[in-house]
């Protein structure tokens, strides 16, 4: 009986029509439909800067080199923590010791001359995440005061762009819809409900501080410096429906 049962059941199942894959679905899918990209950008002042500061020295020694550079950074980095920038915002960048080679004339007629190391160069770089802006000349000033002689590269960004990046978006799709808006308008047929969208990535970067807007900050030491404002951008590609 169970035999029997099972083979009906078998039977069954073989006649059923298989549902369609999502391939065939889509290609079943001839709704009339306009693709379209839209751009929306949005502007915030920068609320954090992050620092590169080198320290390099030169010693006859790579001990030498290396025991004046370890003292400058441990003032920097004392400095630093003075000023109340949290360790989690103190991060060694780089380090490398590096020799120093006289290369002696070539002298006419003889075979050149090996390579002799004078000395060595000790670099340590430390990068800075500075949350308060109203001190960043003081720490320029004070770091070059304690020995920082390289770098001094400064980006200013933003600790929590997400409220920004959410204008950009609502922006984006306005931008979107507008266009598609347009395009069916000027055809002459009316534009549908929206089939997909997607944000295409790369454009939660603010732009080079070149591009924006200056604003100085105020500090209390001698060193300029303007934060601007960062811009975030971001597209989109949206499909809509079109009604004939």
């Amino acid at each position: 009986m169970n035999i029997a049962r099972n083979a009906i059941a078998s039977a069954l199942f073989l006649a059923t029509p298989l549902a369609a894959s999502p391939a065939l679905a889509q290609q079943a899918d001839q709704t009339p439909r306009i693709v379209v990209t839209g751009e929306g950008t949005a502007s915030v002042a920068p609320d954090m800067a992050v620092l590169s500061l080198t320290v390099l020295r030169e010693g006859k020694s790579a001990r030498e080199a290396l025991d004046a550079n370890s003292a400058a950074m441990a003032e920097v980095l004392a400095a630093m923590k003075a000023e109340g920038i949290a360790e989690r915002d103190l991060q060694t960048a780089n380090f490398s010791i590096e020799p120093q080679y006289y290369y002696p004339p070539r002298k006419e007629g003889t075979d050149p001359e090996q390579p002799r190391i004078t000395g060595y160069i000790v670099r340590n770089s430390l990068t800075v995440r500075l949350r308060d802006l109203d001190k960043l000349g003081a720490v320029l000033d004070k770091s070059v005061t304690l020995g920082v002689n390289q770098g001094g590269n400064i980006a200013f960004t933003n600790d929590d762009p997400s409220s920004t990046v959410t204008e950009a978006r609502i922006a984006a799709m306005k931008d979107a819809k507008a266009k598609a808006e347009t395009l069916t308008q000027a055809a002459g047929i009316g534009l549908g409900k929206v089939l997909e969208i997607s944000e295409n990535s790369g454009g939660r970067m603010p732009e080079p501080l070149a591009k924006v807007r200056s604003a100085m900050v105020e500090a209390s030491a001698d060193v300029p410096v303007a934060a601007g404002e960062n811009n975030y951008t971001v597209s989109v590609t949206v499909t809509f429906g079109l009604d004939q």
